[in-house]
């Protein structure tokens, strides 16, 4: 079973002839002399397994495990030392260690301990993926598609989702923007805390700070009793501000205090209120541009993006077009009590070629139009709105679905190709892929 390994120790004969002893088994072995080694090593590329001595100079091996347990929390750490005591032992393991091993180390236990280790992470790594699985399907958070984007969007929820770093969700209105901050809220693993979205554009203006921040009885005319707000509401959980360059000028510096300090004021409140949520944003707008036109505070956008994931139009990742059509067509039967499972091939055509300027939430809608009006189990070109049932594109391929979906593929790399004026590596980029990927599809596609 092969593993990268960090080894940590400051003997440089030991450390020397244990890596030569892993390499030889196998195994991919990198070496630190000390503490702030260790920790460089481990932030630029994160181990399977680390193999720490106990005791060292500087960084102690106790402190030094605290660190990389909170830097890489999926990593087992196994504590190598000559003086075992009961308190070192219980000391290594409270800061995170998973297993010890003393010295002189002999390499049947080594290898033992490394392989015990890696099929535990393995066993943790499917049971993460299991709850994720069923919280995905239990809550409706299921990123569909298969785009290199779209990948990468779920990679960095994946990556991203067990912190409680602030993210900041950008792209087009109708791409999915509220889904994904629910599955980043659901990636945390605890599916009982509250989730709190608002839509910061429909907020009254004059009613915002009280929105956010709740009120004390007499704060205000109408105000007959205390309420709290969205920050009170969410504490323990996440807050998702939609659309959040629409907040007023006047109350993002409030709402950047009350996420760095985790403390706000009620509307007519003397005393501060504590509450413990994790901010994850999102805007169709520019941010940089509203920052630029003194629409929205630089520094609070600095705090609401320590992570940004842009979310790309439906236009830009056609190929996922199939199957969120499976996926929708499925919960929209079953919603609307009819029998529809798929759509024909002329239909297909008209759906992968249509411009999509509402993304998703436009395809939900030409979909359920469909599923109403459709006469039989199948939609047909009939059942689409006129403008997408007309398209060039629809009435100028094969029914065959591999072959349309084939000479869609050749058209759209040959439109992004003249947008780009030829420049394969700035196309490559548009389409979400690299170079080299692109010249194998337009060579299978007989470009």
């Amino acid at each position: 079973m092969s593993a990268g390994i960090l080894l940590v120790d400051d003997e440089a004969v030991f450390r020397e002839d244990m890596a030569s002893l892993l390499r030889e088994e196998g195994y991919s072995c990198e070496t630190a002399g000390d503490g702030e080694e260790a920790f460089r090593r481990a932030s630029a590329n994160a181990p399977d397994i680390i193999l720490c001595d106990l005791v060292m100079p500087g960084v102690s091996g106790v402190e030094l495990i605290s660190r990389l347990a909170n830097l890489c929390p999926d990593t087992p750490l196994v504590i190598i030392t000559a003086n075992a005591t009961v308190e070192t032992a219980v000391g290594a393991f409270r800061a995170g260690a998973t297993d010890y091993i003393l010295k002189p180390v002999l390499a049947e236990d080594l290898f033992r301990k490394i392989e015990r280790c890696m099929e535990q992470r393995q066993l943790e790594r499917e049971l993460r993926y299991l709850r994720r699985h069923i919280s995905e399907n239990a809550t409706g958070t299921t990123i569909i598609g298969r785009s290199n984007a779209i990948d990468s969007v779920r990679a960095l929820i994946d990556r991203v989702g067990p912190s409680t770093s602030s993210v900041l969700i950008t792209g087009e209105s109708g791409t999915g923007k509220e889904l994904v901050a629910r599955a980043l809220h659901h990636a945390g693993g605890d599916d009982h805390t509250p989730f709190i979205a608002v839509n910061c554009a429909a907020l009254p203006r004059d009613l915002m700070e009280s929105e956010l921040f709740g009120h004390v009885r007499g704060a205000f005319t109408g105000a007959h009793r205390d309420k709290p707000g969205y920050f009170e509401l969410a504490s323990g959980g996440t807050l998702f501000l939609d659309e959040i360059c629409e907040l007023s000028v006047e109350l993002q510096p409030k709402l950047l205090r009350a996420i760095d300090q985790q403390e706000f004021y009620r509307v007519g409140a003397t005393r501060s209120t504590r509450t413990n949520i994790r901010i994850v944003a999102a805007t169709n707008r520019d941010p940089q541009r509203a920052i630029a036109e003194k629409h929205f505070r630089e520094d609070l956008y600095f705090r609401i993006s320590v992570v940004q994931i842009e979310l790309p139009p439906l236009r830009e990742r056609r190929e996922d077009i199939p199957l969120l059509i499976e996926h929708l067509l499925a919960r929209l039967a079953t919603r609307l009590n009819r029998r529809v499972t798929g759509v024909t091939n002329a239909a297909m055509r008209a759906l992968m070629s249509a411009p999509w300027r509402g993304n998703v939430r436009e395809l939900v809608n030409v979909l359920e139009r469909a599923v109403l009006l459709a006469d039989s189990e199948q939609i047909d070109v009939g059942d689409l709105p006129r403008e997408l049932s007309g398209t060039e594109f629809a009435a100028q391929t094969a029914d065959d679905l591999r072959t349309a979906v084939r000479a869609y593929e050749r058209e759209h790399i040959r439109q992004v190709l003249l947008s780009a004026e030829g420049n394969r590596e700035q196309a490559a980029r548009r389409l979400g892929i690299d170079a080299s990927t692109l010249y194998r599809r337009m060579k299978d596609l007989e470009m």
